[in-house]
């Protein structure tokens, strides 16, 4: 009571002598401040020091949030087996993957995703790891050097299994390339028959969905 006549907010007095706010404020309660302390308290909750801790609040609980949900989600996808392994790589490939050369070509800047279809290609299109080739594309201004480091510990393929690292021009946004700090890489399986089949898996997946909501659509 007494730090509170001296004109301290009552979270300065909770900090102070280690007391839960909604105690303090129970304890303060019928202590009336001057127009000059009031006037002070709302100055500093107006302060940019003041406002910025407030942002950096809402932030912190907000992703909070956000992890709760995602980690809730994630609580519910028990182990895969090979079958919906088969059918997850068949639709990421039809969603991402080449369609217009006579190979299997799947291009993303996503880690996990480049893991996924590796797994998917070795164990489900039983693709010798050898047999695979990496390109990575990046903007001339990044690290090249750091850039083919990275995705080879991402892809555990040797180096021998990567095209030589294509430097794009700089035309694209600011933003792409800070998202994208090592660029994309492609995966390329030289097989046309595999093309096939996932393109006829893709088809397969959307006749088994969709035939019975919507007219049929086929690949041409």
């Amino acid at each position: 009571m007494e730090l509170r006549r001296t004109g301290l907010s009552v979270k300065e007095i909770a900090k102070k002598i280690n007391a839960a706010q909604s105690s303090v404020s129970l304890w303060v309660r019928d202590i009336k401040l001057t127009e000059e302390q009031i006037a002070r308290l709302q100055s500093n909750m107006h302060s940019p020091r003041a406002i910025e801790k407030r942002r950096q609040s809402r932030l912190k609980n907000e992703l909070a949030k956000r992890n709760d949900v995602i980690n809730a989600a994630k609580s519910m996808i028990d182990a895969i087996n090979k079958r919906e392994l088969w059918l997850i790589g068949a639709a990421l490939y039809w969603a991402e993957g080449g369609k217009t050369q006579s190979m299997a070509r799947f291009s993303n800047g996503d880690p996990r995703m480049l893991q996924l279809m590796l797994q998917f290609f070795t164990e489900i299109c039983q693709v010798d790891k050898s047999k695979i080739r990496a390109h990575i594309h990046i903007h001339e201004s990044l690290n090249c050097e750091a850039a083919e480091e990275y995705w080879r510990n991402v892809t555990g393929l040797p180096k021998e299994q990567f095209y030589k690292t294509y430097n794009k021009p700089n035309v694209s946004s600011k933003g792409t390339r800070k998202s994208l700090p090592y660029g994309v890489c492609d995966l390329y399986v030289l097989d046309a028959k595999l093309q096939l089949q996932l393109k006829g898996w893709a088809q397969g997946i959307y006749d088994n969905v969709c035939s019975d909501m919507f007219m049929p659509i086929h690949n041409q």
